[in-house]
């Protein structure tokens, strides 16, 4: 039983698995709210709704924090619950929550007052949409986003009335995932709740050459479901397309997103990489305060020159944009090379330092207040 204040996190205890963590003295746990419903640790008529409005048939995540024993359950409400905030790590076009690999467990290890999540979402990983070819309205980055706010508010991660402690609900996307953090609603959120880094953030709005490729992928990927006579051009496609998308990941990043492919719809990634392509929505709210993003020089799935661009269009601040020597995986320190390994594991490094100021810097707007006047 959660003590007193931490009840609205007592579904914590509903878990699906227990794990340990990839890095020392962290430990993962695991959700699917489709369980969380089944077992009423969710409202039913809410759970069911959510769902319902993001097309999914369930939607999956894991809970990463740091511990130096081996918690008992009966504490496992109250260790999630009594933390500074959340790190909601969002993954790219046909990933998954463990293409994350050590940052989530280091992360934690380097704040103890924070609890890293890591989700599954638009259709992958366990996280699948209902319908294998989906509307791109519904798995386009404004409704991926819409979807993670709205789960953010069901599950009760932010700060409840009346409970003491500062929260920072912060949000860590990569690709399709970084482009999914532009679309958040500032009226959603309090003074200093939420701060965003985006990497390698694919939003193509002023790219007509990327935009093209990928509305072109998509389409291309998608027919292969309705005629298997052409089945042998995947053949093609997914080396060509896999291996532009991992360069300079490790091994265990680059089968994840060949497995993930092989494992997903092709309606569903073909409508992923047209919803990117064609999306032409800058209704982007201009508050970058607590917003910083990442991009890698030789990145070849966001062109540099464009993104940089869009981002002057956008008025985001200069001094929040981080250009790192790496590719679309600059956070991934693979071995392809020893300049690779070595530029990607500082890179790394940045990623995580880059949270935490975000997260200290919204601490201190909530601890201190919004001055008027």
């Amino acid at each position: 039983m959660a003590l007193p204040g931490n009840e609205h996190l007592n579904w914590v205890s509903g878990y699906s698995k227990r794990t340990t963590g990839r890095v020392g003295d962290t430990y993962v746990v695991h959700y699917h709210l489709k369980k969380l419903i089944d077992e009423e640790w969710i409202d039913r008529a809410v759970g069911i709704q959510f769902l319902q409005e993001a097309g999914l048939d369930d939607f999956h995540f894991q809970i990463t924090f740091p511990e130096d024993f081996d918690l008992p359950d009966e504490m496992l409400v109250d260790r999630i619950a009594n933390t500074q905030g959340y790190v909601i790590f969002v993954h790219g076009w046909t990933g998954n929550a463990l293409i994350w690999e050590d940052l989530p467990g280091m992360l934690t290890l380097t704040n103890r007052q924070l609890v890293a999540i890591s989700v599954d979402h638009n259709g992958f990983g366990e996280s699948l949409f209902s319908d294998t070819t989906p509307e791109l309205e519904t798995c386009n980055p404004p409704a991926c986003m819409t979807t993670l706010e709205k789960w953010v508010d069901m599950m009760k991660f932010r700060r409840q009335v009346g409970e003491p402690r500062v929260k920072v609900i912060s949000f860590v996307g990569h690709s399709m995932g970084g482009a999914t953090l532009f679309y958040s609603n500032p009226m959603l959120w309090r003074y200093g709740e939420m701060t965003r880094l985006s990497l390698a953030p694919a939003l193509l709005l002023e790219d007509e050459t990327h935009r093209l490729f990928y509305t072109t992928l998509g389409l291309g990927i998608g027919i292969l479901q309705y005629l298997p006579a052409l089945q042998i051009l995947e053949r093609f496609i997914k080396p060509e397309m896999l291996n532009t998308l991992v360069a300079g990941a490790t091994d265990h990043v680059k089968q994840l997103h060949s497995a993930q492919y092989g494992n997903t719809p092709r309606g569903v990634t073909g409508a992923t990489f047209m919803a990117m392509g064609r999306l032409s929505n800058y209704e982007i709210a201009r508050d970058f305060s607590l917003m910083r993003v990442m991009l890698g020089h030789r990145d070849p799935l966001v062109g540099l020159t464009a993104m940089m661009d869009l981002l002057g269009k956008l008025e985001f601040p200069a001094a929040n944009i981080h250009v790192v020597p790496g590719t679309h995986y600059m956070f991934s320190v693979g071995r392809e090379t020893p300049m690779n390994a070595y530029l990607h594991a500082q890179n790394r490094e940045l990623v995580i330092e880059d949270i935490l100021e975000l997260h200290e810097q919204a601490v201190k707007m909530q601890r201190k207040g919004k001055w008027v006047g």
